[in-house]
């Protein structure tokens, strides 16, 4: 299992960002798909997740309304769409899976600053 995350970097407040995750080594549209983020001193936090076939989505309340979660399974690539960024989204930005055991990204670094 691979997770490579993408198109995290510096935005001002209420700026967009879109992160993408490239995932190989299994079979991508039978597995659900989550983002999670950790900010310094603070602990790793679910922020999206969506079914195999993305028929069901779910978010962190802090980020309902402005993120939305989607994938292309026929590209093995899992999206997190961020709409009015705001500071305290600061964090790195997690891909994760569950295939036999949990499996994370890299991360990718997002950081909201004027």
């Amino acid at each position: 299992v691979q997770l490579v995350e993408s198109g995290g970097g510096l935005v001002q407040p209420g700026g967009s960002l879109r992160l993408s995750c490239a995932a190989s080594g299994f079979t991508f549209s039978t597995y659900r798909m989550s983002w999670y983020r950790q900010a310094p001193g603070k602990e790793r936090e679910l922020v999206a997740s969506i079914s195999s076939t993305g028929a069901n989505t779910n978010y962190a309340d802090s980020v309902k309304g402005r993120f939305t979660v989607s994938r292309g399974n026929a590209k093995n690539t899992v999206y997190l769409q961020m709409n009015s960024l705001k500071p305290e989204d600061t964090a790195v930005y997690y891909c994760t899976t569950y295939v036999g055991r949990r499996h994370w990204g890299q991360g990718t670094q997002v950081t909201v600053s004027s």
